[in-house]
């Protein structure tokens, strides 16, 4: 299986009003970005939570991916 790259990963991460209180989540289903990435900073491997979680590898990869895009506030420069 080939990587995806970060435009396809950020596909698979949607965000829905009516879902998890419009959190970003895993290709639609209740699984929250902050979830998967709280598993990774706890140590987990990817293929520990896609596994502990039933989604797939990539659904694990595109957590940072989106993070790293939309997670970071913006800053005040003085």
């Amino acid at each position: 299986m080939t990587r995806q790259t970060s435009d396809e990963l950020l596909k698979r991460i949607t965000v829905d009003p009516g879902q998890c209180a419009g959190r970003p989540c895993a290709r639609g289903m209740r699984i929250r970005v902050s979830d998967v990435l709280d598993l990774l900073a706890a140590g987990e491997s990817e293929d520990q939570i896609a596994d502990e979680l039933e989604i797939e590898a990539d659904d694990v990869r595109a957590c940072p991916v989106y993070a790293a895009k939309f997670f970071d506030p913006p800053r005040m420069v003085a």
